[in-house]
């Protein structure tokens, strides 16, 4: 993580109060981690960073897009994102991230990374589903929607046929009435 260190935030020398610290995330960064579902990334992340005494409460506010391929064409398609991540640092006695909204430093520390945080903001903010916006609305032209729609099962309708015994028994209630 040597290469992360301009993740790095010194809450030493800090005053108490709010503190603004601001990132441009490319795709370099997801090397970092072995992390190559993104072709690129252009993300602005914004970290608000507020120092008490006892505690930090960080906000991390992400917006920006990454283009990836798409599940149904595999067409690459950029995809807008858009997350905000709230997290609590306290002090124990030793380091803990057990729990996804606070962050326990031992007493001793000085500085921490934030890298990972934004890293799996990210990640998560992508959707599950990724599907290219052309294929939603009709537009898109590929080869492997093609194939697609001529493999489509077609459902025919179905000729209703009825049981002969079932006919003439209808015709009985139909002859009495005349």
């Amino acid at each position: 993580m040597k290469d992360l260190k301009q993740f790095n935030i010194q809450f030493v020398g800090l005053k108490e109060g709010k503190h603004l610290f601001e990132y441009a995330i490319s795709n370099k960064f997801f090397t970092f981690f072995n992390f190559d579902e993104f072709e690129s990334a252009d993300i602005k992340v914004t970290l608000e960073f507020t120092k008490k005494s006892t505690l930090f409460e960080l906000v991390f506010n992400t917006e920006g897009t990454v283009e990836i391929p798409c599940d149904v064409t595999n067409e690459l398609y950029n995809q807008e994102i858009t997350a905000k991540l709230p997290l609590v640092v306290k002090f124990g006695p030793e380091y803990n991230d057990d729990n996804e909204e606070i962050l326990i430093l031992p007493h001793e520390a000085y500085q921490f990374n934030v890298a990972q945080f934004i890293y799996e903001m990210i990640v998560l903010a992508v959707p599950n589903k990724r599907v290219h916006p052309k294929v939603l609305d009709g537009t898109m032209q590929s080869e492997a929607l093609e194939k697609l729609k001529e493999l489509e099962i077609k459902k025919e309708k179905p000729v209703e046929t009825t049981d002969p015994r079932w006919d003439k028994l209808k015709n009985l209630i139909t002859e009495k009435k005349t």
